[in-house]
């Protein structure tokens, strides 16, 4: 399996899921999930993945400044309605990090590790997405623009054409370059823009 390269220079989500340190998946519970997953998970590398991933990326730093997350222990709400658009992409990812579910998640044992009713939808919310501690109930808010990083002109007109079956090789090659380049962008040259924290919660104070 080969990816683009700057895919190894993405940094990794480090998480530790108590879950999994009591089954023994993992040694002390500690797992590591890199962008290479986001885009195995969605199929494909895009500005939304990468968007995706970037803020959960930095919103969980920002939940836990001075400790590892806890896989499981997130409640995430995303803005929109699951099936409008691409919210469905981002929640995928935004769960599969953090374990949080709508109803498909693990049920728990002993009442403990129950990883569903974290993760929910709402139409109103302003920000794109929020991250919350369950323990703390501190929050993070956060959005993201995509269109920060500009897309290569020609970046339509080479996918119509291979859409329409019209494009050559070298069209795929240019399309395929292009587009993975912005990601790169996205995730590695800019990767502290777009991404913006609207306001941290704690104990019903903004910090």
């Amino acid at each position: 399996m080969s990816f683009p390269i700057f895919f190894n220079n993405v940094p990794v989500i480090t998480m530790a899921d108590p879950l999994a340190d009591i089954l023994g998946a993992a040694s002390g519970g500690i797992m590591e999930y890199s962008y290479a997953d986001a885009v195995k998970l969605a199929g494909h590398s895009c500005p939304t993945v990468a968007g995706a991933y970037r803020m959960l990326q930095q919103g969980l730093a920002l939940l836990y400044p001075e400790s590892v997350p806890v896989r499981g222990e997130i409640r995430v709400t995303i803005k929109g309605k699951l099936g409008d658009g691409v919210v469905g992409v981002i929640a995928n990812v935004a769960s599969m990090i953090t374990g949080a579910t709508e109803s498909s998640g693990f049920h728990g044992l002993g009442g403990r590790f129950d990883r569903r009713n974290l993760l929910y939808f709402d139409e109103g919310l302003e920000s794109d997405m929020v991250l919350e501690r369950i323990d703390t109930d501190r929050s993070v808010c956060l959005s993201y623009n995509p269109k920060i990083v500009s897309a290569h002109p020609q970046m339509q007109e080479w996918l119509g054409m291979i859409l329409s079956g019209k494009g050559d090789m070298k069209t795929r090659e240019a399309f395929q370059s292009a587009w993975q380049d912005r990601v790169k962008r996205i995730l590695i040259d800019h990767r502290d823009d777009g991404v913006i924290k609207l306001k941290m919660l704690e104990e019903g104070r903004i910090i």
